[in-house]
């Protein structure tokens, strides 16, 4: 029996399909419908006393959201302590306190594991040629001109000459300067690459970098390391990854950058099910790909070029 139109990843090493209806959405589900509230205006003597009672105030999300960031820096076994001691004053008892850091620092982390996972398989999805860092020159930007030119340019060139990528803002450890790293497919260079030699502070040696003279004239030091195999992608993915650990930035992401691509899979294709309630089908490396009833091809670059997309 073939499954019609199943979405499919790439984990790096396997292609996984995840049939239609495998995972049920919400966006189906009957919302609460919303019922006539009668609004009573108070006397005029106590609308200053209202005003005060609902002058805004910092929730305990928010509060929780600060602390949660600041406990980053911390070991982890002191990260709790951190939130709680913070939030105190919002609950009765410690039990509440304690199941309500729980549930929070629960929710935090499932999200970073869901945005991971998400990075991943857009990574492993695209092809990709440079892994680039960008910094700047002080006497070009002051790190505000240099996040939103930088920002500003890279945008230009997904719009122009079709540039796709993914990237962190980073701070050095000890001076704390800014910096984007990202990885990137760059159908069209600006400017030329010429290969400089210096001295890493980092590892006390002299290194070889690849300068981008476009990006140098305009920014300042940056390198273009070039990418030549899909199997340097998980190294380049995990180093993101940290970066976005460490310092809870969210990714930028520059171009269409799609998940999955669409296609019906025959039984012949399918190694077997996996994962929870066996709703993922594990599939072989060489397995057809079919759009609409019509075959595509073995799956590959050019193959996957020409399939539907979706997030």
């Amino acid at each position: 029996m073939p499954y019609l139109n199943a979405k499919i990843y790439s984990d790096g090493g396997h292609y996984v399909a995840i049939p239609q209806g495998a995972y049920p959405s919400r966006k189906g589900r009957q919302r609460r419908g919303k019922q006539n509230v009668k609004i009573e205006i108070p006397p005029p003597c106590d609308l200053i006393e209202l005003a005060e009672q609902n002058a805004p105030r910092e929730s305990t999300k928010s509060r929780f959201e600060k602390a949660y960031a600041e406990s980053r820096s911390l070991p982890k076994r002191e990260r709790k302590s951190h939130i709680r001691a913070a939030l105190k004053n919002d609950f009765a008892t410690k039990d509440e306190l304690s199941a309500y850091v729980e549930r929070n620092t629960e929710r935090k982390r499932t999200n970073e594991i869901r945005r991971k996972i998400r990075l991943y398989r857009k990574l492993n999805l695209q092809h990709w040629n440079y892994f680039c860092t960008f910094t700047y020159d002080d006497n070009l930007h002051t790190e505000e001109t240099f996040h939103k030119k930088l920002s500003n340019t890279l945008k230009h060139f997904v719009s122009r000459n079709g540039w796709k990528y993914v990237g962190v803002w980073e701070r050095s450890p000890e001076k704390q300067r800014l910096h984007f790293h990202g990885i990137f497919y760059i159908p069209k260079l600006v400017g030329e690459i010429v290969e400089t030699k210096d001295y890493s502070t980092k590892t006390h040696k002299t290194q070889i970098t690849y300068q981008n003279t476009h990006f140098l004239k305009r920014f300042g030091r940056n390198d273009f390391k070039p990418i030549q195999s899909k199997y340097e992608i998980p190294s380049v993915a995990k180093y993101i990854a940290k970066y976005m650990e460490k310092t809870g930035e969210r990714l930028v992401y520059g171009g269409k950058l799609p998940t999955f691509f669409l296609s019906d899979i025959v039984d012949e294709d399918v190694i077997c099910p996996f994962g929870a309630y066996d709703a993922k089908l594990l599939l072989y490396d060489k397995f057809t790909c079919i759009k609409d009833g019509e075959i595509i091809g073995e799956v590959g670059d050019e193959t996957i070029e020409q399939m539907k997309k979706c997030n």
